[in-house]
């Protein structure tokens, strides 16, 4: 019985691994990992929580019905992974739990593991609020020691009120915690979003016309070149919110971008 068990577990132990191995295979021809839904135990969201996401949030709306209850399941997971905390005497309603939750899901639909484990707490102020990270005022912050995102909550509904001028602060400071959870991690998502950025850097690095041009064009606002976590954060927030004229202007940031994103959804 103790060998039939032995054998048992190393037959499962090699079958793991064989599998491992082919959809490593598979990522690295294809970019891409071999799954990113697993369609089993799909939690749901209650009838006021969906009407949010019906009536609020365009990303949703224009899913599949399959991909929208996937979408629903991801979200109901994340509302309840993450503490969300209000600040100066905001009262975190729903709303604003569904619509946060729903942007960190929108930015990692094409990882399998989209958790982003380096947000644990989730701050909500009412409006601009003072950082003692650089004394100043913030509208939103992503802190990976304190595994803290902080957003102004006026800010993170004029960056979906206004959603074709590349700015959105939700989205930005959710971009630097996928960037960096990225880094951290090593599961397929991570991997491929982390080499698919170091190719586009390459590619910039490599392609001296191509830098000059994107500088040249004024296309990112100057702030994307602080540095390259700043620049991630900028062309994911315009990836989102003008994917046709940003596919136009820079056809190759634009699919490296998609490619860090696993992003083949609604005419992205």
């Amino acid at each position: 019985m103790v060998l039939f068990f032995f054998i048992a577990i190393l037959v499962a132990l090699m079958i793991s691994f064989a599998l491992k191995m082919a959809e490593l295979a598979y990522v690295m021809r294809y970019k891409k990992p071999y799954f990113i839904f697993t369609p089993f135990f799909l939690k749901k969201l209650d009838p006021h929580q969906r009407s949010i996401l019906q009536q609020q949030f365009k990303f949703y709306q224009k899913l599949k019905p399959r991909h929208k209850a996937y979408f629903e399941h991801r979200v109901a997971s994340f509302m309840k992974d993450k503490q969300f905390i209000g600040r100066d005497g905001l009262q975190v309603t729903d709303k604003m739990k569904v619509l946060v939750s729903a942007t960190a899901v929108m930015l990692t639909f094409g990882f399998r593991d989209y958790y982003i484990g380096l947000v644990s707490k989730i701050f909500i102020y009412p409006d601009e609020f003072y950082s003692n990270t650089n004394q100043d005022y913030h509208k939103g912050e992503f802190n990976p020691k304190l595994e803290t995102l902080v957003l102004s909550w006026k800010d993170f509904e004029k960056g979906f009120e206004n959603d074709n001028d590349n700015l959105n602060v939700a989205i930005h400071e959710f971009a630097h915690a996928i960037h960096l959870n990225s880094i951290k991690e090593r599961d397929i998502s991570s991997t491929i979003f982390s080499d698919s950025f170091k190719e586009l850097i390459d590619l910039l690095s490599n392609t001296e016309s191509l830098r000059n041009e994107l500088i040249a064009s004024k296309y990112f606002r100057e702030y994307a070149y602080t540095n390259q976590y700043e620049f991630v954060a900028v062309i994911i927030e315009t990836f989102i919110e003008s994917p046709d004229e940003f596919r136009s202007q820079f056809p190759e940031v634009y699919n490296k971008t998609k490619q860090m994103l696993n992003f083949n959804f609604v005419g992205y």
